[in-house]
This record gives C-alpha cells, sequence and structure tokens, in this order.
C-alpha cells in the first residue's frame, strides 16, 4: 500500500467522475441562533446561504497554512467478501482489501495522505477520518462534503497531517461502519517523546453481519418498524430516509429541548460540572446500573445484541495472540470501532498507565481497566510480566459478552472466553478523571459562543435527535473562525450516547483531556470546549451507528 514521496494528482479528482459537490452554501439565513432550531438554517430542502462551502477558499487557505510534505500513496478496495473468525467460523460481509480489520495506514505528522479507494460494494461509500483534522471536502460525509462514491466508482482523498496519534477510518453511509469496514490510521510522532519495546495495535468490534443471515441493514429496519417507522434511516447516511413520525416527541422523560447557539452571557453557567456523570441516580426507574470498582455508571449502554466480539477481527474462542519478553515496555493503542458497544478493558496481572486519549497527550495516570465509548481511543503503556495474559474487553451492560486478545511471555495455559481478569473489577478509568498533558492543555477562558445540544429520543420511537430535530444536510449551527465554542451536551434519554465532533478536538471541563468523542451519560450534561480553526461544515453526532442513522446528528457551520 505504500508508495513513494511525489507530488500528487490534481486535488479533488475522481476516477468516476464525481466530484466533490458544492453541498451548503446556497440559502437565505444568517443567524447567531435562536431557540428551537439550529441558527443560520433549518431542515427544509434549500441549504442556507452564507456558510463557508467544503470547496470553499477559506478551505483551500487552512489547507495552505498546514505547510507540504512528502506524499504517502495508498490503495484502499471496499468489496463483498468471506472473512475467517477464528476456529474455521466465516461470514459474509464488507471489508477493505478482504482483510478485518483493513491493512493499518501508518503515516509521521508532517507528511500528506494520498489515498484511493475503489467501491466494489453494492451500494455507494465514503471514508471519514475519524480523530483528523482534515480540509473539510475530504471528510468523507455524503450530501455534505462530497458526493458519495457510486458503485464501480473510485475517489481520491488528498490532505495534509500534521497531528499525531491514533486514529480511524470508516465510511460515513448508512450501517456500513457495522460490517468489516475499518481500519487503523497510526499517525507517528517525528519528536515520540515515550519510550517502549513493542507496540501492538489493538481494534475492538461488535459483530452480527452474516450470523444466522442477519445484517446491520436489517437490524435498524427492524428497530424503525416497531417504532412504526418504514422506509429505512437518514438520508445522508444511506439516502434511504424519512423524518416521518420523529417530530418532536423528546426523550423519555418528556422534556423539550430548544436548540440555542449563542453569544456570551446568555445565562450559560459552562462550568461542564459532572463530566461523565459517574455516581448518583438520575430518577429513571428503570436504568441499569453498572458497577466497576467504586465507579456506578447509569443507564444502557447500547440496544444491538451482537454474538460475537473481537479484537483484532479474532473471536474470544480462537483470540489473536501478541508476543513479549517479560520486562518489555509495551505501548498499547486501543481503538473501540464497534457500531453500539461500550467496553470496558482491562489486562490480566497488570496495570496500566495511560498517556493519550483520542491521539492526545493525557498527564500519566494508573489504572486497572479502562472504558472506551464506540469511536473513543487510549494509548496505554505496560511493562509485561511473566506468563500468559487476557487482554478483555467487556461489553459494557451486554450479558456479560466480550472481546479477547492474549499476552504470551513464556509457558502457561491460553485463557478461555469466559475469563475475567480481576483488574475488571479494580480502578475503572474514563475520560474525565484524566487531565490534559500541558503542552496541550487548553486554556482557561470564557466561551465566544455557546451551543446547547440536547440528546432525545426514546426506543420505543426510535426517534434519535439533537434538539428535537432528526438530521438534516441543510442544518447549521453557525460559528466564526477564531471563536472559542462550547458546546453543551445534555442528555433527555436512558441510553448512553459517545458524541463525535468531526475535523476538531474538543477539551473536557477543568483541565480535562483534548478528545473528539466523550460518553454522555442519561441524564447528565457535558460542556466541552474548542477553538474554531478549521473552516467548513462538521458533522457532531452520536457515534452509536444506529442512533446517527436514525436523526442523532447535526451540523457546525462557520459563517463565510
Amino acid at each position: 500500500m505504500h508508495g513513494s514521496a511525489g507530488s500528487p494528482p490534481p486535488h479533488g479528482s475522481h476516477k468516476d467522475h464525481h466530484a466533490h459537490g458544492s453541498h451548503g452554501g446556497h440559502g437565505s439565513h444568517d443567524s447567531h441562533g435562536t431557540h428551537g432550531s439550529p441558527g443560520g438554517g433549518g431542515s427544509g430542502g434549500t441549504p442556507p446561504r452564507g456558510y463557508v462551502t467544503p470547496e470553499g477558499p477559506e478551505v483551500a487557505e487552512r489547507e495552505r497554512e498546514r505547510g507540504t510534505g512528502p506524499v504517502r500513496h495508498f490503495t484502499l478496495t471496499a468489496a463483498p467478501t468471506r472473512l475467517e473468525l477464528g476456529g474455521g467460523r466465516t461470514v459474509r460481509t464488507w471489508a477493505y482489501g478482504d482483510e478485518l480489520p483493513g491493512k493499518e495506514i501508518r503515516v509521521t505528522a508532517g507528511e500528506r495522505i494520498a489515498l484511493t479507494l475503489h467501491n466494489h460494494l453494492p451500494q455507494s461509500t465514503t471514508v471519514h477520518w475519524h480523530g483528523l483534522h482534515v480540509r473539510n471536502d475530504m471528510d468523507g460525509v455524503p450530501d455534505l462534503t462530497q458526493r458519495a462514491i457510486r458503485p464501480g466508482g473510485s475517489s481520491v482523498y488528498r490532505f495534509m497531517v500534521n497531528q499525531p496519534g491514533t486514529h480511524w477510518l470508516h465510511p460515513h453511509v448508512g450501517v456500513q461502519l457495522d460490517r468489516g469496514l475499518y481500519a487503523p490510521l497510526i499517525v507517528d510522532d517525528p519528536r515520540e517523546p515515550l519510550s517502549y519495546d513493542r507496540e501492538w495495535v489493538v481494534l475492538i468490534d461488535d459483530w452480527i453481519d452474516g450470523i444466522d443471515g442477519r445484517t446491520p441493514d436489517a437490524v435498524l429496519a427492524g428497530f424503525l418498524k416497531r417504532a412504526g417507522r418504514h422506509g429505512g434511516g437518514m438520508g445522508h447516511m444511506g439516502g434511504m430516509g424519512t423524518h416521518r413520525n420523529m417530530g418532536m416527541d423528546m426523550g423519555d422523560d418528556g422534556k423539550g429541548g430548544g436548540g440555542t447557539a449563542t453569544r456570551h452571557g446568555h445565562g450559560h453557567d459552562g462550568d461542564g460540572h459532572d463530566g461523565h456523570g459517574h455516581g448518583g441516580g438520575h430518577g429513571h426507574g428503570s436504568a441499569r446500573r453498572l458497577f466497576g470498582g467504586r465507579r456506578r455508571l447509569w443507564g444502557d449502554p447500547g440496544s444491538v445484541d451482537h454474538p460475537l466480539h473481537l479484537i483484532n477481527g479474532r473471536t474470544a474462542r480462537h483470540p489473536h495472540t501478541f508476543r513479549a519478553r517479560p520486562g518489555d515496555r509495551i505501548r498499547i493503542r486501543i481503538i473501540n470501532a464497534g457500531g453500539d458497544t461500550s467496553y470496558r478493558v482491562a489486562l490480566g496481572g497488570h496495570r496500566m498507565t495511560v498517556t493519550h486519549t483520542d491521539g492526545y497527550p493525557v498527564r500519566h495516570a494508573k489504572t486497572d481497566a479502562l472504558l472506551l465509548g464506540v469511536g473513543e481511543r487510549y494509548d496505554v503503556l505496560v511493562t509485561a510480566e511473566d506468563g500468559v495474559f487476557p487482554l478483555t474487553a467487556l461489553a459494557e451492560g451486554k450479558r456479560n459478552r466480550s472481546a479477547l486478545a492474549v499476552l504470551r511471555t513464556g509457558h502457561g495455559s491460553a485463557p478461555g472466553p469466559s475469563d475475567r481478569p480481576a483488574e475488571l473489577r479494580g480502578r475503572l478509568m474514563t475520560a474525565d478523571q484524566l487531565k490534559a498533558a500541558d503542552s496541550v492543555r487548553l486554556s482557561s477562558r470564557r466561551p465566544d459562543r455557546v451551543i446547547d445540544m440536547t440528546l432525545t429520543g426514546n426506543m420505543a420511537r426510535y426517534n434519535w435527535a439533537i434538539n428535537g430535530r432528526p438530521y438534516s444536510p441543510y442544518q447549521r449551527y453557525p460559528v466564526r473562525s477564531g471563536e472559542r465554542v462550547r458546546m453543551v451536551f445534555r442528555n433527555h434519554t436512558r441510553m448512553w450516547h459517545p458524541m463525535h465532533l468531526h475535523g476538531h478536538h474538543f477539551a473536557l471541563p477543568h483541565g480535562g483531556p483534548r478528545k473528539d468523542t466523550t460518553i454522555v451519560l442519561p441524564g447528565r450534561r457535558v460542556a466541552v470546549d474548542f477553538y474554531a480553526d478549521n473552516p467548513g461544515l462538521w458533522m457532531v453526532h452520536c457515534h452509536n451507528i444506529y442512533h446517527s442513522e436514525s436523526g442523532m446528528m447535526t451540523v457546525l457551520g462557520y459563517r463565510s
């Protein structure tokens, strides 16, 4: 997959002649936000005017500011395939290059990526670069930043990569993510401060595709049918959608949630308290309580009963084995590539030192176990003991199901799929307990703009939304370049929502870590801050693919 450095072909060339569309720049509103609707544009059929477009001069200028560097060429082919998950168990699915996960893409910060995606699927597709601050027209969101790549077509993604870290790539069309279409994307730091002997990349995934004839599309259709909705998911994520019956029915508590995008000083305290909100009740009598050491997590982490959970494409009965020597210092890059599942991760017989989350360094912190929401990543260091140890990813709130890999440094019997290391019941680390490293810590200051995003919906109606409004590519929550922006997520549902911001990293409150994805627990409030420094139209959405595909996503739009 790797090629030599050189000059890229002209920007935006597509072998199937589908150039990036001019989406999102034609309409009439110019607003800093009104109660009850996204500022600057609603969900009608005409994009609002006055916004930076993905192919606009502001986007091109920002890319020039990122500089230039050697070009690394890659090729990725998305196609139907048959995969072996261990022990002779095979499934028919879709994947990149007939591998699960797809082949690792690794570059060094300061290089440019030129990746050609060939679409051999029966559906249109795209690639989204989860965690990277790419130029807006390379972000891979159909009907917003590009036209989806049709079956039989190809497209070239070109952009500069400046921030090191652990990231990944996946489609942004329908529920394709819950098949085998994902791969790790590692950006090395040319001035790497960590010292270690070995490195592992660990992708955790929940799996349903091809098991007993089931597919992710059928799972989503079943949810919608039981809710009395027909025709599939939302338009941007698959082109199937209807907004019928989503209305303004809000969360299980019946509260409304008018959206606001305001200048500072309109009554928001902005203190960001409660972070992930562990501990204490929130009044939902049917909510589950999930225990980990002294931590109590409320609500429902996910709703799809995935029969398998995988680490690097292998089942717990036939796990992948990592080999090392006793005393080796190992860097483990952990990625939750699932569609619906949060995982509690522990390495038996070891404590982990957390060094990064979502690609950004944190003050080092020791823990027994980690909690990863969908889309989150953590880097940890461990010093290998002598023996054979389970690396277990326990599916949070899902019938004691788990994924497994094995660390082997010596002789001994391999752990079985039902092994539960004691560390899973020890100290549980969540992002709100971490502090950003001094080098990346966001300064303390009042925001220029506050955007409220109330997370709404319920399982009965399957009407997941933000501020009670299902997604439309014409929505806009306005921001301006240079602003310090605060997004306030309030979860008015009984489910966990891992909220993801494209094209930026935000900071959790009180010197918390820099991240692009954060879990918002039921009944809780999380306030995150970021600088508007990457012009374009950017998605904000729940990374539970079934929630986002049925409406829980919206758009931040830069004013031109």
